[in-house]
């Protein structure tokens, strides 16, 4: 904003016509996804720093006193919602921030605690497609509450401490369809922060768009060509809850939706039960979470570990380090190990 009024004033004195911003917008997100989101939109007209970084993990992340001066000097700071950043909040208010928001997820239909603790092996269901809003992208509310200078903006219970989700999954990226959602949030977001350059939101979100809507195709292809009784994934903790429910497959992990809890040795058996009874054909690790659950399991249960799947970071390089790369690497994976079994 200070920089908005000195470009006025030069302007005024001068008579020369400025663009909107002479400089990148500023944009601080709370994680990686969101920061590849926000360059795809935003393209050349932003310069985006991400409160976590790629392969890091999100749940067990502390706020410094240098990501309350990053947040004070940027002109808009886009998080996800839905529990996520139970630190969020706080930082804003230290950071005395009092810029635009934007609200990735609002729009979105959350998935509850039921949906990922369906039994003592944390099966997460892939049998509903209905839970969340077909036409969002019309909604009106955009996510980024400049109307609220108290800073509440549905933070989405971001005030808890530590970072218990309780009965809401926050992982909603994970279905590309609902992720259409996050970008026009972005798109709305970044127009009300720099409106100088809204047609080239407008147009970058578009091509965007079409890019997750024949991604979000190629992964319904992939899945479907997997058998039904060879649908059921097991990863590191409970973030698959949104793909489940968009792709129809099952998942099973060890632990809930924190990545910071911890399986009891009773819990590990019954899963170990679980894999057998239900003729479970691989395993994956999850890039944020502790890989020796999983190797555990792997080991007991006598089954492969088919690779990695990126949940709630991007990767630093590779194909997964773009959100349609990740989405595109984690569907491949999964059909590649299960399809391939039940030839």
């Amino acid at each position: 904003m200070r920089r908005l009024l000195a470009l006025g004033l030069i302007a005024g004195t001068t008579g020369l016509a400025l663009p909107a911003w002479a400089d990148p917008l500023r944009v601080v997100t709370s994680f990686s996804v969101l920061t590849d989101m926000v360059e795809q939109v935003g393209g050349e007209q932003v310069e985006v720093t991400s409160l976590v970084g790629r392969d890091s993990d999100t749940h067990a992340f502390s706020p410094s006193p240098g990501d309350a001066r990053r947040i004070a000097e940027a002109d808009l700071v886009v998080f996800n919602g839905l529990q996520l950043e139970g630190w969020m909040e706080r930082l804003i208010e230290a950071s005395s921030y009092r810029g635009p928001l934007v609200v990735a997820s609002r729009g979105i239909t959350p998935l509850g605690g039921d949906e990922a603790h369906a039994d003592d092996g944390h099966v997460q269901k892939g049998d509903a497609h209905g839970s969340h809003d077909a036409e969002a992208h019309g909604h009106e509310d955009h996510g980024h509450g400049h109307d609220e200078p108290s800073h509440d903006h549905e933070h989405e219970a971001e005030g808890h401490e530590g970072h218990d989700h309780g009965e809401m999954d926050p992982h909603a990226w994970l279905d590309v369809t609902r992720a259409q959602q996050y970008v026009v949030n972005i798109r709305d977001g970044l127009i009300e922060a720099d409106p100088g350059h809204a047609e080239t939101y407008r147009r970058n979100a578009a091509g965007y768009l079409d890019e997750l809507a024949a991604l979000d195709e190629e992964i319904h292809v992939l899945m479907a060509d997997i058998p039904v009784e060879n649908r059921l994934v097991v990863t590191g903790h409970d973030s698959f809850n949104y793909f489940a429910d968009a792709y129809d497959v099952r998942f099973l992990s060890p632990v809930g939706l924190s990545t910071v809890n911890e399986p009891s040795a009773a819990l590990m058996a019954r899963l170990i039960d679980t894999l057998e009874e239900q003729q479970v054909k691989a395993l994956f690790y999850e890039n944020i979470t502790n890989p020796a659950l999983i190797e555990q399991l792997a080991e007991e249960a006598g089954l492969p570990i088919a690779g990695t799947l990126y949940s709630g970071a991007l990767a630093a390089d590779g194909d997964a380090s773009t959100y349609a790369g990740m989405m595109r690497h984690n569907a491949t994976r999964i059909h590649d190990a299960l399809a391939k079994s039940a030839d």
